[in-house]
């Protein structure tokens, strides 16, 4: 081979050798060691090189193809690891410049022809260069080079974002990274600042816009990884800060834009460079360098960008104009600044929004940093920075943007600088911001509801809110065209004058009241008279004098006397002037007024009527000298055999024309006049001759008028949504009000409504639920109420079984809707429905929920109509019944299960306890048609049975056995669903199916419990259950050679199930018994059901055999069977003879168990099953296998599951307790050779090497065996053996932990466990560990951890354990104490220093996690309390331990809450200091801290000690 590479350099440089054969030789060359040049890696570059220089300088013609393949062979020697190991190695390898200018030129064709042949493979050269130091090293030497290889790389972005590949992003990086380090390097400032304006600003301007646009990142493009994006604007950002605002053209900026001289004569190369803004806005605002449209939004996107990266670089004491001064030649660069009113105006929506969202930027930049300085700008400045906001504001309000929440923004950002910005505009602000404005979204209505809110707290704290409210009754008193206006008081102002309300003096709300009054009169009511926008204008000033009358303090006992009767006198000028005049006009016949303008003007009467009642009401409670004041209409006490009137003043008569006024339309007016009845209730209900038969129709009336006003509207419903406010009832809103006002009141009004009232209300709560997740609607999105809403909330409230009429009316309205299905299912006529299901057709409402049964009392009396009821719902389940239910009957019938299953069954009265029962068994045993898929069969089945189970565990579950016996409901419970499992198309383990049987074993389960705990005959009733199941015809002994279409897999399942639950009711009977030799029927009963059992559980572990796993009903069976089988054997002397029938199925069933226990994990109730069933399998010798140790197989197969990595870590804390079972049976069976064992199995697997080796897993698995055997009795040889591998075990856990600790993130999965078990092991190794060395390991596990390291969630989880730990050394090993002191202040001074940390005061961010910082606050506070009742070993410590905490409290602000606990615990060892102690902390700390200690002493001795001293004279 050595021939061929002969004169190597001349074939390559050689006219006669075709390109293919110099490409393959060289290809050949390079990765062939038989070929031996002098420098033959240089050689080989320069070649490919210079090929490529002569081609692109038009030296050389090439083929398209091979100067492609050029590229790759370039490619594939600067990317190969021959290279990176010989320029590891030392050699020198040298790239010529000319290669570098053709990448340059390369990326200068992409971008400007959009050419993509080639491109890929040049990035990839490009990236193999820069990626590399030793060739990175020539682009440093030539600047120029790295400024145009960046520069034509951002502009192919953003030119051909088309052709754009994530290599490309990748080279852009390291070409960032590289331009950044030589920008760091350079100490010429000005030939940086040319490079960046001339070359740099423009495209990486472009490519951020692009960046931040998501350009590259939508639509599931996958371009560019968003980590990578934010790396390259921040590299972006950080080289136009290093190019445009250096620290060395700050004289320059100065000069430019303060009109300062450079004083410095050093500043020679500086002195051509002038006006550097100017240049940086000049490339800014260019022309041409992109398109038109997308520029404009580039320099609205940069010159946010340009003025925070200027303030970040220059601002400091002094330069807060020069920061200024730059802003507004910034705004000047947005179109927004200099465009003609025309041009304005033809802005589109989403130009105003990028150019408000810049604004917006920069007066956010102005408002976080120190450069307004309102003081400083007046006596200073001459107003400068105010006169620019004001101009600014007046843009703002000249061209109002009420659909951008940006804008809002802006007007709050000034608002914040100073209120008089905006002050001399406030009325125009107050209607184009909130008046005037129509805010639909609700981003916008969030931008408004801040900036309203900001507007209220700023006129709040200058005492002047009654002269905001002057200018808000002026803006809505002003001609306008009032139709056009949304509501005044929408969710989001109300919610703002809601929170400011309550926080102002009463002088000020009365202040406000008054100006409302005074303009509603003189500027509203006297042309109110037939104009429709006076009517609109009342509405709006009505719903505003509402809310400040209702969400202003109210008054109390304390309240000064003048504004008591200042109060008194507005609410009865309020009363007499406007309120009794508006429904005087309302009631004036009035014939040629339109119809809308009556309902306007009774809107706004009512409004004000509702709001004076309430409002009187509360004041005549809550303050007492308001009651005693006189009122020309109001305050009068009415007799005390009078009832409480709607209104003073106003006539019965009048508020009959009212009614019909307000029952005409849906409307405010009807709403208001509904809330005035619901206030004369209440007011009936305080008086205290409520008791009266005049009190009680007065009560009853109201309240069906309530309820009647809104039927019709409920009736028709509706889909809109409510706010909540009462100024936006309208006509399509005013069924969610009225049924919102309903629903909240239900505990008044629920008393007082007749049965006909309460059926209607559970008819429309019935009607009005969601059908489905989609119109429950976005809750997250959408704060709004919905009548779907509304009745869901009823549904699931606390409240509703204590109404228990409603509740009554609202059961027996779903299951009459069900039985109704129920009989629209009937084959054949009513009549012999009525006849074998009569309980179907009971809909007595009113019996029912007075709690009269409506069944035959068992007795003498009465017929007994068990047999009846039980024949007729077993015919029923048999199939004989002539119900069938098609597909949507199933659903809607599921639907309103739904609903029962959401009510508390738990305490229902004894008629409608069985009333439920004997519903739901029906449904459960109707036929379903061929339109009812298995599916759904099998939901609708499952929800029945449930639902029967929940009513058995209820109060009254005894109430059904006297209609029907326990062996009754047991057959009608299997005979429906053995013919039910034909049609189940399921598999025996598929996860519904499994779920199903659980809820079947738990109903059956429950009526046997109920018949041995009530003694209801169990022989008799057990011996019907046995002989159905022996009789069914799913029986195993069914003749050889046939099968019944009953015996499918499924219906083997249920009889298996059914079996095991009796084996389950009846093998603690039979225990409890064994004493008593007589009573063999219960051992009899058992051993019947368990040889059925075990017949029907061979067939089905036959049948599992022939799958993967045993199914987990054939689990949970054997493990019951065994259980049953041991019961029957105890106290019979022996096993044999009850053993040996199924000792072959037994010991079958445990080898499969062993070897499928780890794939058991994935499901947990079978890994119980089987965990269970092993336990029992060491109860009963005689099943041991003879070859093996049954310890040792199950050891290694525990061990096996704990240690699989695809196993949760939930799941191994579900099955520890049963795990814990077995390792106690497993102890008492296993010789000492068996412990020994178990514990080098341990030891192996803490060793850390398993660390080491990442076997996260094998450590945690021998951490929880060791946690098992902790948790077992044993004593004798086993003790010793496992006290005497104590050591060893926590040196082990020592270095676990800190191996797990030096990862980061830090293993809470594992640091968790072993400290468990370090505290356990230390607990109960008091006088088991003899040597205070090994328990002073401990130390080094608490100090490995590092708190600090930890999330909050694992914060909370890891804290408690550490203090555990330390809790068991200092309390179960004092021996170790006396040494080991200091070791163990210095763990606890870590979590003292760690919940000082996390209970800092953060700058940012809400305090949601201060609860568990508590928590472990209230932890370190008893452990000091431990440590002071340990006086004497911990007193000469004491003042160190002061000195430490002093010390790190001075370093931060604490949470009040966390401060208080720590001050607490503190105190205590300030308890164990004496005088000199603390002379000493007084006299060496430093000053900082010596402040603190001296403000903790005096509270000390102020409130702790004082508090002590006065306990001990109290005890004397």
């Amino acid at each position: 081979m050595a021939a061929v590479y002969s004169g190597i350099s001349l074939k390559l440089k050689s006219k006669t050798t075709s390109w293919e054969d110099k490409l393959k030789l060289a290809h050949f060359a390079w990765i062939s060691h038989q070929c031996v040049l002098p420098n033959k890696e240089q050689v080989l570059l320069d070649w490919a090189r210079q090929s490529l220089v002569a081609f692109y300088k038009k030296k050389l013609e090439l083929k398209e193809d091979i100067v492609e393949r050029l590229w790759i062979y370039m490619d594939n020697i600067l990317h190969s690891r021959k290279l990176q190991n010989l320029l590891k190695n030392g050699k020198t390898i040298n790239l010529q410049i000319s290669l570098l200018k053709i990448i340059n030129e390369r990326m200068a064709e992409f971008a400007l022809l959009g050419s993509q042949r080639s491109i890929c493979v040049v990035l990839s050269c490009c990236q193999g260069i820069l990626s590399t130091p030793a060739l990175a090293v020539i682009y440093t030497a030539r600047q120029e080079l790295t400024v145009d290889l960046l520069s034509q790389l951002c502009w192919l972005a953003c030119r051909q974002p088309g052709a754009v590949t994530p290599q490309l992003f990748e080279v852009l990086h390291l070409t960032l990274g590289l331009y950044l380090s030589i920008q760091w390097q350079q100490v010429n400032p000005r030939r940086t600042f040319g490079e960046v304006t001339t070359h740099l600003l423009q495209p990486c301007l472009v490519l951020r816009h692009l960046l931040l646009a998501g350009t590259w990142t939508q639509a599931g493009q996958g371009l560019l990884r968003p980590a990578l994006g934010r790396d390259i604007r921040s590299q972006i950002e950080a080289v136009l800060r290093g190019g445009a605002f250096q620290a060395e053209l700050l004289p320059s900026y100065k000069e430019e834009l303060l009109d300062q001289q450079q004083g410095d004569t050093k500043m020679g190369a500086m002195k051509n460079l002038l006006a550097p803004l100017g240049t940086v806005m000049a490339r800014l605002v260019d022309a041409g360098y992109c398109e038109p449209s997308l520029q404009a939004a580039v320099v609205a996107n940069s010159v946010a960008l340009l003025y925070k990266l200027f303030v970040d670089s220059y601002l400091k004491e002094g330069n807060q104009l020069l920061c200024f001064k730059v802003l507004p030649p910034l705004f000047g660069c947005l179109r927004i600044s200099h465009l003609r009113e025309e041009q304005l105006q033809a802005l589109s929506a989403s130009d105003w929004t990028v150019e408000l969202l810049a604004l917006e930027q920069l007066l956010n930049s102005v408002a976080s940093s120190t450069i307004y300085n309102i003081a400083t700008d007046r006596i200073r400045h001459g107003e400068t920075q105010f006169r620019f906001y004001r101009r600014l504001a007046e843009m703002l309000l000249n061209h109002p943007q009420a659909s951008v929440p940006a804008w809002f923004r802006c007007l709050k950002v000034l608002l914040s600088l100073n209120h008089l910005i905006l002050e001399p505009d406030l009325d125009d602000l107050l209607a184009s911001a909130w008046i005037d404005a129509e805010v639909a979204e609700l981003r916008t209505q969030k931008a408004q509801e801040a900036l309203i809110g900001t507007l209220f707290q700023t006129f709040a704290k200058l005492r002047q809110v009654p002269r905001l409210f002057g200018e808000v009754l002026g803006v809505i008193c002003r001609p306008a065209a009032e139709a056009l206006r949304l509501p005044v008081l929408s969710a989001g102002p109300a919610a703002v004058l809601r929170e400011c309300l309550p926080d102002l003096p009463p002088s000020q709300v009365l202040d406000a009241w008054a100006l409302i009054l005074e303009s509603f009169q003189s500027l509203v009511l006297p042309d109110l008279q037939g104009d429709m926008d006076m009517a609109l204008k009342s509405l709006s000033l009505s719903s505003l004098l509402h809310c400040v009358m209702v969400h202003a303090r109210s008054l109390d006992g304390d309240s000064p006397l003048p504004v008591v009767r200042r109060t008194r006198r507005t609410m009865d000028e309020t009363l007499r002037g406007l309120v009794k005049p508006l429904l005087d006009l309302l009631c004036k016949p009035q014939p040629s007024v339109p119809e809308p303008w009556r309902q306007r003007v009774g809107d706004s009467a009512l409004l004000l009527a509702h709001t004076w009642a309430q409002v009187d009401t509360v004041l005549g409670l809550s303050c007492d000298p308001y009651r005693s004041e006189p009122g020309a209409l109001a305050g009068t006490a009415p007799e005390p055999s009078s009832l409480p009137l709607l209104l003073p003043g106003v006539e019965a008569r009048q508020w009959k024309e009212i009614e019909e006024f307000a029952a005409q339309s849906d409307s405010l007016g009807r709403y208001c006049l509904e809330q005035l009845y619901l206030q004369r209730m209440k007011n009936t209900l305080l008086q205290a001759s409520v008791q009266s038969e005049e009190a009680l129709l007065a009560l009853r009336r109201d309240a069906a008028y309530i309820l009647g006003s809104g039927r019709v509207s409920l009736t028709r419903g509706t889909t809109a949504s409510w706010d909540g406010q009462v100024g936006t009832v309208s006509a399509l809103t005013y069924p969610v009000a009225h049924w919102h006002l309903v629903v909240s009141n239900l505990t008044i009004l629920a008393s007082y409504l007749c049965p006909d009232d309460l059926q209607y209300l559970a008819n429309v709560l019935l009607r009005t639920l969601p059908t489905s997740k989609a119109q429950e609607g976005p809750a997250e999105e959408e704060p709004d109420v919905t009548l779907g809403e509304i009745s869901k909330a009823v549904l699931h409230s606390p409240l509703l079984p204590e109404m228990q009429s409603l509740h009554s009316a609202l059961l027996l309205r779903v299951t009459a809707s069900c039985a109704g299905i129920l009989c629209a299912g009937a084959q054949g006529g009513p009549a012999l429905l009525r006849q074998q299901l009569p309980w179907l057709f009971e809909g007595d409402y009113a019996v029912v929920a007075h709690g009269e049964s409506r069944f035959p009392k068992v007795g003498s009396e009465g017929v007994e109509p068990r047999g009846e009821i039980a024949q007729n719902l077993l015919s029923l389940a048999r199939g004989d019944s002539p119900i069938q239910l098609e597909g949507e009957q199933l659903e809607s019938i599921l639907r309103l299960l739904e609903v029962l299953s959401a009510l508390q069954l738990d305490s229902l009265p004894p008629p409608c306890h069985v009333h439920c029962v004997l519903l739901l068994l029906s449904l459960a045993g109707t036929v379903l048609g061929s339109s009812c898929s298995p599916s759904l069969t099998l939901r609708f089945l499952m929800t029945c049975y449930r639902l029967l189970g929940y009513l058995q565990r209820g109060k009254n579950a005894q109430s059904v056995l006297r209609v029907m016996y326990v062996s009754d409901i047991f057959e009608i419970t299997l005979t429906s669903l053995f013919k039910a499992s034909r049609r189940f198309l399921v598999d025996v383990d598929d996860p519904s199916w499994l779920e199903f049987l659980q809820v079947v074993g738990t109903f059956l389960e429950q009526p046997l419990q109920v018949l041995l705990q009530r003694k209801l005959s169990p022989e008799l009733n057990f011996g019907k259950i046995l002989a159905f199941l022996s009789s069914s015809q799913l029986r195993p002994e069914a003749a050889p050679g046939t099968r019944s279409e009953d015996q499918t897999p499924l219906g083997q399942q249920l009889l298996l199930v059914s079996l095991t639950k009796l084996c389950q009711v009846l093998g603690p009977l039979v225990k409890e018994q064994k004493q008593h030799e007589a009573l063999e029927a219960p051992r009899e009963l058992l051993r019947a059901a368990v040889v059925q059992a075990g017949a029907v559980l061979q067939l089905c572990a036959a049948r599992g055999a022939r799958g993967r796993r045993l199914p987990p009903p054939v689990l949970s069976s054997v493990a019951s069977l065994l259980e049953a089988d041991v019961a029957l054997c105890s106290g019979r002397g022996g096993t044999d003879h009850v053993l040996l029938p199924r000792a072959a199925l037994y010991q079958a069933v445990y080898s499969r168990i062993l070897s499928e226990l780890p794939a058991l994990a994935g499901d947990t109730p079978s890994l119980q099953a089987a965990v269970q069933f092993l336990t029992l399998f060491f109860l009963a010798p005689e099943l041991h296998p003879q070859k093996e140790s049954v310890f040792t197989s199950v050891f290694q197969s525990v061990r096996k599951v704990l240690a699989d990595p695809a196993i949760p870590v939930q799941v191994v804390e579900e099955i520890e307790p049963h795990l814990g079972a077995l390792f106690t049976q497993m102890l008492e069976v296993g010789t000492t050779e068996d412990f020994r064992m178990a514990l080098q199995s341990i030891l192996q697997g803490l060793d850390v090497s398993n660390a080491w080796r990442a076997d996260l897993q094998a450590v945690l698995s021998a951490v929880t065996l060791v946690k098992l055997l902790l948790n077992c009795p044993f004593g004798g040889e086993k003790a010793s053996l496992f006290w005497r591998a104590c050591p060893q075990m926590v040196m082990a856990l020592m270095l676990q932990t800190r191996e797990a600790c030096r990862e980061q993130p830090v293993a809470p999965a594992l640091v968790g466990p072993v400290l468990d078990v370090l505290a356990a092991l230390l607990r109960q190794g008091e006088g088991a560990i003899g040597n205070p060395h090994h328990v002073g390991l401990a130390f080094g596990v608490l100090l490995a951890v590092p708190l600090d390291a930890l999330r909050p969630p694992e914060y909370g989880r890891i804290f408690p354990r550490v203090h555990n730990v330390l809790f068991s050394i200092l309390q179960c090993h004092p021996k170790v104490m006396q040494k080991a002191i200091p070791s163990f202040l210095n763990c606890f001074h870590r979590l003292v220093c760690s919940v000082i940390r996390e209970g800092r005061q953060k700058d940012k961010g809400s305090a949601e996690d201060l609860p568990v910082v508590l928590e472990c606050t209230r932890l370190v506070e008893r452990m000091y309390s431990h440590m002071a009742l340990r006086a004497e070993e911990f007193r000469v410590f004491s003042p160190f331990m002061v000195a430490q905490y002093v010390m790190e409290v001075q370093k931060v602000t604490l949470y009040p809450a966390v401060k208080g606990l720590l001050q607490e615990g503190i105190y205590l060892i300030l308890d164990l200091c004496i005088e000199p102690d603390i002379q000493f902390l007084r006299a060496s700390l430093q000053p900082g801290v010596r402040d603190v200690f001296k403000e903790l002493h005096s509270d000390y001795v102020k409130y702790h000690k004082a508090k002590h001293e006065g306990e001990r004279r109290y005890t004397v």
